[in-house]
């Protein structure tokens, strides 16, 4: 008989704080996105993105980035947990980094940041202001300077399956470039496609790719978007692949950072990816634990929990988001009599 072969057991990061709330035309206030932070770490998330410690002119949506750090240190609701959890915060460029290493030492930073290299030389320009020699540099002076102030660091591949400037990549880049992250010292590495353009099948064969040159699974995380409607499709790749580690966001919030926020327009990404601004967007954390649960597949969090959560996330962004499951609910396990 048939039988898919997949991991009975996953760590998801929710990352809807920070990526999914980049995309928000409209400021969302510091105290939601503390209760959606709260609401996670109760539903069982150990992972979650805080916030970016970028300059918040192009994103002004992370102006507070501060502030959360603090309320949430000083939250009475999860404040005993807080010491199992990850907390990351993007640092694309050295000053976000310092940032972060001043905020650990007022004691309420983040315990790991991200740093991200793209593949295509363009995207990778767009992104940073820096080309790959010089990122590079950047990033390995960065990862010591993280580790000597107690932060973890993931090094985020980009641009694996596609770029939407320079058009088709090749996966052994990317496979080359996860190499030398970990060679300088990255603690794990972020697979990221960042636009939607990776199909099933080339997603089995990247996972794996990797997990034959860098076989621990605890060094990969998955991240995917549903801009052609592939996510759901590519997580179940990845665990085919044996990849125990993804990434999504409540509602199949964000993506790219927004172009308009409050009324005025601000930096963003660019037009390259912003055509529609409803088009882009991550898997759904909603569905893809209900998924999981439903394969028998340990998520570690409380899947009802995460449906509450969902449903009150629409009220926060008063819109229809893509999860399905907050509205269909789990599987039935007994007759309904409908």
């Amino acid at each position: 008989m048939f039988q898919l072969k997949y991991p009975n057991k996953v760590r998801i990061g929710d990352i809807t704080v920070r990526d999914g709330f980049q995309h928000e035309e409209f400021t969302i206030p510091t105290r939601a996105k503390l209760w959606v932070l709260e609401e996670l770490i109760l539903a069982g998330f150990k992972e979650i993105e805080v916030t970016n410690l970028g300059n918040p002119r192009g994103m002004p949506q992370f102006a507070d980035a501060d502030e959360l750090f603090k309320m949430l240190y000083n939250s009475r609701r999860v404040k005993e947990k807080l010491p199992e959890i990850e907390l990351t915060a993007i640092t694309i460029r050295e000053k976000a980094v310092d940032r972060a290493i001043e905020l650990k030492q007022k004691g309420y930073g983040p315990t790991r940041i991200l740093q991200m290299v793209s593949t295509s030389p363009s995207h990778m320009y767009k992104n940073s202001g820096l080309d790959h020699k010089g990122y590079w540099k950047m990033t390995e002076e960065c990862i010591k300077k993280a580790h000597d102030a107690g932060i973890k660091v993931n090094g985020t591949v980009s641009t694996i399956w596609g770029c939407p400037i320079e058009g088709p990549t090749e996966l052994k880049k990317a496979v080359e470039f996860t190499k030398r992250y970990l060679d300088i010292g990255a603690d794990d590495i972020e697979h990221a496609d960042h636009d939607g353009s990776a199909p099933p099948n080339k997603v089995y064969e990247y996972f794996s790719m990797i997990l034959d040159a860098m076989p621990d699974p605890n060094l990969h995380v998955a991240h995917f978007h549903v801009t052609r409607g592939w996510g759901l499709a590519n997580v179940l790749a990845a665990l085919q692949a044996g990849i125990t580690r993804f990434e999504s966001t409540m509602g199949g919030t964000g993506g790219q950072p927004s172009n308009f926020v409050d009324g005025s327009p601000v930096t963003g990404t660019g037009a390259y990816y912003y055509q529609d601004p409803n088009i882009v967007g991550l898997v759904s954390t909603e569905d893809m634990v209900v998924m999981m649960d439903e394969m028998g597949i340990d998520t570690g969090v409380d899947v009802d929990r995460v449906l509450e959560i969902g449903r009150m996330m629409e009220k926060i962004l008063n819109r229809k988001l893509r999860s399905e499951c907050i509205r269909t609910g789990r599987i039935p396990k007994e007759a309904t009599g409908f």
